[in-house]
């Protein structure tokens, strides 16, 4: 299981995210351009004494990481508010990427389009557009994890 940012922008985001897949053992996958630096103290502080635990992965633009996907295979799940599935009733595998997009424009057409699936995270109140990146990020990550842990259990 890896959780791929494509172009984040608000570092305290991506640190968040990024304690939340140390705490997972999750691979974690940085499409740049970022809206920081890695070494801003601000995405630092957010997992401070996390990143020595973070299994990180700098990818400096998309068609670095697309050579990288494919050598290693596994199904793109793009996350977006323009889903066509739930993402509770999608069934994920070990090898799968969990892709999402900047906070203020979400995954770029030509990833959505790659995406071997589309997920949206329902919301119940039409007023409110998304949720924030980090919540979205480990909502759907907790949710693959649950469906494996439950499928080895079988």
């Amino acid at each position: 299981m890896r959780v791929v940012l494509v172009h984040p922008q608000i570092p305290p985001n991506t640190g968040n995210i990024a304690r939340t897949c140390a705490a997972t053992k999750t691979e974690l996958h940085l499409v740049a351009p970022l809206g920081f630096e890695i070494s801003d103290r601000y995405l630092k502080r957010a997992g401070l004494d996390y990143w020595p635990h973070v299994d990180l992965h700098y990818h400096p633009n998309l068609e670095a990481f697309w050579q990288v996907q494919q050598q290693q295979e596994g199904r793109l799940i793009g996350f977006t508010v323009r889903g066509s599935g739930n993402y509770l009733d999608y069934q994920y595998q070990e090898n799968d990427w969990l892709l999402f997009g900047s906070e203020t424009e979400g995954l770029p057409t030509e990833v959505l389009d790659l995406c071997d699936y589309r997920a949206f995270i329902a919301i119940a109140q039409p007023q409110v557009r998304s949720l924030n990146l980090s919540v979205s990020a480990s909502i759907g990550l907790f949710e693959a994890l649950r469906q494996l842990r439950h499928q080895k259990q079988l």
